[in-house]
């Protein structure tokens, strides 16, 4: 297993933990399988009303899709499979709660998953940054789901920069991505206090509450999404290409901001 579930009876909240931190939580379709299947079970197990989404270790929350994940494409440019498209828990029908803590590197297809949650709470050496152009990708759904958080000239900088730069835990406080920098190693535990105030709350006017604040975007996000294989199959280098840009990356050449 490459998630862990720990679910508080007493709460009413269940932690979901990503558990590869030997790969710095990066999504491989088997974590992809397990996390759509987890959001599906929570959505029938009354005993749960909130969850807090957080990743194993101290390095990253994610890192994306893995790179050694094998993902089989159509010739055609219309029918671009994405493996991370419904990873997330809005995906899956889940209007319970979900509030992520992150602590480490954030990036690319964590995205995804930040993008769907409904708040953010994040340790103080949170790095959050989106390398898809320096590898020769266009960063389509990713981008997309942090415009809705985030002011567009942040998310365009983030997304146009690549790996050269990273925005702090306190940048992305300022500009909204998160609601919270905790003290150093606190990000856990303060998502699982919100969430357990939250679980406390009658269930049907919190998740009435989820619905609601989701279907305030979501009408622009199916819009925009819409357009994302076809920019990915426009503006995407060969497969080959990409991977020889990601072997040549230098680690340690970025600056924080």
């Amino acid at each position: 297993m490459s998630l862990t579930v720990a679910a508080d009876k007493d709460t009413g909240v269940a932690v979901v933990t990503l558990d590869r931190p030997e790969r710095l939580n990066a999504i491989d379709l088997t974590m992809r399988d397990e996390l759509v299947a987890v959001w599906r079970e929570l959505r029938f197990d009354d005993t749960v009303r909130a969850v807090v989404l957080t990743g194993a270790g101290e390095r990253a929350f994610c890192t994306g899709l893995d790179r050694d994940a094998v993902v089989p494409q159509p010739s055609s440019p219309y029918m671009t499979d994405d493996p991370l498209l419904r990873v997330g828990p809005k995906a899956n029908d889940l209007w319970k709660p979900v509030v992520a803590a992150v602590r480490g590197m954030a990036c690319g297809g964590a995205f995804y998953l930040l993008g769907e949650a409904d708040f953010v709470i994040a340790d103080p050496t949170a790095t959050f940054f989106d390398p898809h152009t320096t590898y020769g990708m266009v960063s389509t759904y990713e981008s997309m789901l942090m415009a809705l958080r985030m002011p567009y000239g942040e998310v365009a900088r983030m997304a146009l920069m690549g790996s050269a730069e990273r925005v702090s835990a306190r940048r992305a406080h300022e500009i909204g991505l998160i609601s919270e920098v905790t003290e150093p190693g606190g990000a856990l535990d303060a998502a699982v206090g919100c969430a357990t105030v939250v679980a406390g709350y009658p269930a049907e006017a919190v998740q009435g509450t989820v619905r609601a604040l989701w279907a305030a975007k979501e009408a622009a996000l199916a819009q925009a999404f819409a357009q994302a294989p076809h920019l990915i199959a426009l503006g995407n280098l060969p497969g080959e290409r990409q991977a020889e840009l990601f072997a040549a990356r230098r680690s340690g050449e970025y600056r924080v901001r």
